[in-house]
């Protein structure tokens, strides 16, 4: 579909068969369906899902609450993805989606109206954590991921900082040093390749550990 009016029949039908009297360009409005008794649908036809249509849909909310987006269904690897996204916003703001094939089927993707997300207590649990293990503030908001300090970074730093200071260590001394409770998890798992092990349950610092320590100088210090 290269043009706006291409979604106007198949979204027009889908109404129409529920009932409904369609209308185009009513106003503001790209579609306006109504029934009695009902109140008034709007439906904005775009080519594309963007900011400016969703500026649209909710200015719209102001005369209805039945307001639909009418987009192209989305194609490729990130479809799924990008429905999924979308349908979420949505909902949020009280929107329908409809989503229209090639061939003219149309897909309701979500209907308008209020909507009560339901709280991710272990995904809020897991914020308040990674908050609580940083020490200071060593990230830029708005940084890349490669690169960010972590907690668990900062844990790896402040062994590798004792380390560098006491010489090889069994990892039962580095907890109580450090006070980092998985010191000993952390030295054994090596993710950065900064520890090797000389014998069971002792570390030392290995060359790239030294290395992390210049390169993330002062990243690890409480602010």
């Amino acid at each position: 579909m290269t043009r706006e009016q291409d979604l106007y029949a198949p979204v027009k039908a889908l109404f129409e068969r529920a009932g409904y009297i369609v209308k185009g360009e009513v106003g503001a409005a790209d579609l306006v369906a109504c029934r009695d008794g009902d109140d008034p649908v709007v439906v904005e036809l775009k080519l594309g899902l963007s900011l400016k249509l969703y500026h649209q849909a909710v200015a719209r909310l102001s005369a209805t609450p039945q307001v639909y987006l009418a987009v192209p269904r989305p194609r490729g690897p990130r479809a799924r993805r990008v429905l999924a996204e979308n349908r979420t916003l949505c909902r949020r703001l009280g929107l329908g989606l409809l989503t229209v094939r090639p061939d003219g089927k149309v897909d309701v993707i979500c209907e308008p109206g209020p909507y009560a997300p339901r709280r991710n207590a272990r995904a809020g649990t897991a914020l308040k954590s990674a908050f609580d293990r940083l020490r200071g503030d060593p990230n830029d908001g708005g940084a890349t991921r490669h690169g960010l300090v972590t907690g668990y970074r900062q844990d790896a730093l402040v062994c590798a900082a004792h380390l560098a200071e006491t010489g090889p260590a069994r990892g039962r001394d580095v907890v109580k040093a450090t006070g980092v409770a998985m010191a000993t998890r952390i030295m054994r798992d090596n993710h950065y390749g900064w520890f090797s092990r000389v014998e069971t349950g002792v570390y030392a610092l290995t060359e790239a550990g030294q290395a992390g320590l210049v390169h993330w100088a002062g990243s690890w210090e409480d602010a």
